[in-house]
């Protein structure tokens, strides 16, 4: 069972650039700091304020520890000044078409 992390992201209007940006930071450092992982950021092409983001993880604890650390803290909490809400998800794999 492969578990995922799942993010719906409403930023504040005129800050979506500033969003990619810190959002890719993120990214960039999850990788950096070795997280076996990937991650996609999506745009909602009707609410071009409204983002979503997913990718999968080897395990629940990775996560859990991924979340925990002062990186992560940092970061999200630099995403949060151009945020207007923010919803993270653990998820698990039930069934994947081939």
């Amino acid at each position: 069972m492969t578990p995922y992390t799942h993010a719906t992201w409403i930023v504040k209007p005129g800050r979506e650039e500033e969003f990619m940006r810190l959002w890719e930071e993120l990214a960039d450092w999850t990788i950096a700091e070795g997280w076996d992982t990937r991650a996609v950021l999506l745009r909602d092409v009707d609410h071009p304020n409204r983002f979503v983001t997913f990718g999968p993880w080897r395990t629940f604890e990775d996560i859990a520890a991924w979340r925990s650390t002062e990186g992560f803290a940092e970061r999200v909490a630099r995403l949060d000044e151009v945020l207007q809400s923010f919803e993270p998800l653990t998820l698990k794999l039930i069934f994947e078409s081939s």
